[in-house]
């Protein structure tokens, strides 16, 4: 499923209530989609947005723009995928893994580390609700790529968070409550 398949023209109001945010608020909305200070800076500084496909297409065009240093700070806002997640959005899209068979948990665990170890950051996967067992095999497949090859996969890992969790806050109909789902 691609994560802009849900994008309809109900989020056209919270899109006007999001261009109409201050730039301190709309930057903390932002945060909460994605960790990185600079793209959440980056994001409110282009409003208004015509609509919610030019804020989505924007929003990646950004994300591409940012160093490694500045992806780095966006990783730390994704726990594990198989540990517990610290909010609610990464809850959701990790509901997937909740209940999964513990040798598969246990799996994660070892193949994160071994990951992290490799790579030198978290595993980043566009979860949504994807079974802990697929999950694991993507990560196993990915521990065969190049730091490079790896580096340029979680971004487009993280484009497609970014996009689901900027979906959900232009459908959610109160905007503090979509800065935290």
């Amino acid at each position: 499923m691609r994560p802009d398949e849900h994008l309809d023209p109900g989020g056209r109001g919270q899109l006007d209530r999001f261009n109409e945010l201050t730039t301190d608020a709309c930057v903390e909305r932002l945060l909460a989609c994605c960790s990185s200070p600079t793209w959440a800076r980056r994001v409110a500084a282009e409003r208004p947005f015509a609509d919610p496909q030019e804020l989505l297409d924007r929003a990646d065009e950004l994300l591409l723009e940012l160093t490694e240093t500045e992806i780095d700070q966006a990783l730390a806002g994704h726990p594990r995928i198989g540990d517990r997640p610290d909010n609610a959005s990464s809850a959701r899209e990790q509901s997937g893994v909740s209940g999964a068979d513990a040798a598969v948990v246990e799996e994660l665990k070892k193949y994160n580390a071994a990951y992290e170890d490799k790579f030198g950051h978290v595993y980043l996967v566009f979860a949504n609700g994807r079974p802990a067992d697929e999950l694991l095999e993507i990560l196993r497949e990915r521990m065969d790529n190049d730091p490079a090859t790896e580096r340029r996969v979680l971004r487009v890992e993280l484009a497609k968070i970014n996009r689901s969790r900027l979906i959900r806050m232009l459908r959610t109909p109160d905007t503090d409550e979509g800065a935290s789902a």
